[in-house]
């Protein structure tokens, strides 16, 4: 592996790019919308489908072939279903939110690229509807436009419990949004560009001459846990969805909502994941790249086919995770997103920093990063296992190191209490009298 991945092909997306006419850019915009909305609905399907395999039950199987149909039809009635609005809701605010929150969520996936050079009606083109130098923070930026409409629709509603979900959610996205970004920030160190084309095209080369591809997952590996780990915590996931915590806020943000404006949401929710699992694959797995390099896959629509199938996998451990952990506390949630993942990242960082300027020149590139990467996973681990230091209250109640009351260790199940004799009351002998003495009635 060299210490440059630079060819001479970097720069030239966007130079295609330049060329597209009218006509074509508007194609790609309308195969960008219908591509995030056939990927909700399968995704809606395929989650019920995997979960309901976890808890071996069958999961839809009516509408359609084997139930596929299912998000479909449920999209449809929910979009003819009776549109309600609280009295005490802001009107213009209450209509907007969702609309602040869905066009976001389609915005970030135009810089994505989902293949190199294609041939699309005869006009030699990428498959990428722009590529900006700033391509990467275009999608940090949407993602943070998008609590915008969460906390509106909060806001707007004029009830408690949305309002509590809202700020549970800019709460959220403020904390996984920083370490999200610094997990970037050494993917764009060691390529130098903030383009997304041009990230893809750095990850073409090999590791140290072997036939393992030079993704940024391997070579970056602290960086590309911080950012999966950031991106569930982003996208209001289990375990980490937290602003729709049902048992504790009814249904979240979108309690007052109903109709499309309720399927605004849902839409927003899954497009939000497939756009961040695209640029999970972009920046940490090759893009549209094979595992294995070659002309031939490597080439035309062939990437189109890596990308979905990358992307997918991201997808599959949102689904993983839903069906398989709690949701987490709210303090264990802060915990791990300011002590353990910014932390982190400022660390790796800095040891990338180090890498970069050649402190370490004995070593190769490659040998450099591993080495760190194991040093960093060490320290993760480590920090994971560690226990919270004990808290005693003032009573002598033991408490978690965020101070939530936990039973003791020793904690034993009481035997059954005995069983209390019942004693019938007895009247007094004056009412007993009274109570035998013939009423008025009787006596006529």
């Amino acid at each position: 592996m060299t210490q440059h991945y630079f060819a001479a092909e970097i720069g030239d997306t966007a130079k295609l790019l330049a060329d597209d006419p009218v006509w074509l850019v508007l194609v790609k915009v309308v195969g960008i919308f219908a591509f995030l909305v056939v990927m909700t609905l399968f995704m809606i399907n395929w989650e019920r489908k995997v979960v309901a395999r976890m808890q071996h039950r069958p999961g839809p199987n009516r509408v359609g072939p084997n139930g596929w149909l299912q998000s479909l039809a449920d999209g449809l009635k929910l979009a003819f279903k009776e549109d309600i609005r609280p009295v005490l809701a802001d009107k213009w605010v209450f209509f907007l939110a969702p609309v602040i929150s869905c066009i976001p969520a389609f915005l970030a996936f135009s810089v994505i690229p989902l293949a190199g050079e294609v041939n699309m009606f005869g006009q030699q083109t990428a498959l990428q509807l722009v590529d900006l130098p700033v391509g990467v923070l275009v999608v940090l930026a949407c993602s943070s436009l998008g609590v915008y409409g969460i906390v509106l629709s909060g806001w707007a509603s004029g009830s408690p419990y949305p309002l509590l979900g809202a700020l549970r959610s800019a709460a959220q996205v403020i904390s996984y949004e920083i370490a999200m970004g610094l997990s970037i920030v050494a993917v764009i160190m060691f390529t130098g560009s903030m383009s997304t084309g041009d990230i893809v095209n750095a990850q073409a080369s090999t590791i140290l001459n072997t036939p393992i591809p030079g993704w940024f997952g391997l070579l970056l590996f602290p960086s590309f846990v911080i950012y999966v780990v950031s991106m569930v915590g982003e996208t209001n996931r289990a375990p980490f969805d937290l602003p729709e915590a049902e048992s504790e806020l009814v249904g979240g943000f979108h309690t007052e909502y109903s109709s499309l404006k309720f399927a605004l949401f849902f839409l927003a929710e899954y497009v939000n994941m497939v756009t961040v699992s695209a640029l999970a694959t972009t920046l940490f797995l090759g893009g549209y790249r094979a595992p294995w390099s070659g002309e031939f896959m490597n080439t035309g629509w062939w990437g189109l086919l890596w990308f979905i199938v990358k992307t997918l996998f991201f997808l599959f451990i949102f689904i993983w995770l839903r069906g398989t952990l709690p949701r987490l506390r709210y303090d264990q949630f802060m915990k791990l997103g300011w002590k353990v993942l910014v932390p982190t990242s400022l660390v790796w960082i800095m040891a990338v920093a180090v890498i970069r300027t050649g402190a370490l020149k004995e070593l190769s590139t490659g040998q450099k990063l591993v080495a760190l990467g194991v040093f960093v996973g060490v320290v993760l681990l480590i920090s994971f296992l560690l226990p919270d230091k004990k808290q005693v209250s003032k009573g002598g109640v033991p408490l978690a190191g965020s101070g939530f009351p936990v039973p003791p260790l020793d904690l034993q199940v009481p035997k059954s209490a005995p069983k209390r004799k019942v004693k019938v009351a007895t009247l007094p002998k004056d009412t007993e009298a009274l109570a035998a003495a013939p009423t008025a009635k009787e006596a006529e």
